[in-house]
């Protein structure tokens, strides 16, 4: 993965995905002096978090033929200070009501979403808070 970032000014920057030219704007969040009017560098972390989980649970969905579309995760990040930082991450992941999953095919996607790549490069003191919600 390539990337280009920008910075526009006024604590906003524009990063480019180089390969599909999808731009992501970030904008410094309010209690940091910003506008609050993106994504705030941090934001993205704690999004990407849910992003990644719900990607390799579709992953595991499709090797063992488990349908989770329309599932759903909510995503609080909470910052903390000296030095200011993330200090929890919480995720409500919800599946959809379309659907029902048994306790292997639970275990499988749980187990997927607690491994992905990005869980397993944030630092081990940042408070990952995942809940798991059935329907």
């Amino acid at each position: 993965m390539l990337s280009k970032v920008l910075y526009l000014g006024e604590l906003r920057t524009a990063a480019t995905h180089l390969r599909s030219g999808t731009i992501i704007e970030t904008d410094a969040p309010i209690d940091n002096q910003g506008r609050g009017e993106r994504f705030s560098p941090s934001d993205l972390v704690a999004t990407a978090l849910a992003s990644c989980m719900m990607t390799i649970m579709g992953i595991a969905a499709r090797t063992h033929d488990i349908n989770i579309t329309g599932t759903e995760c909510d995503v609080e990040k909470i910052m903390i200070t000296n030095p200011r930082r993330i200090g929890e991450i919480k995720i409500n992941i919800y599946f959809s009501k379309e659907h029902s999953y048994d306790d292997k095919q639970k275990k499988i996607l749980e187990h997927a979403a607690m491994t992905c790549p990005v869980i397993e490069s944030l630092h081990p003191d940042i408070k990952k808070t995942v809940s798991f919600l059935w329907p």
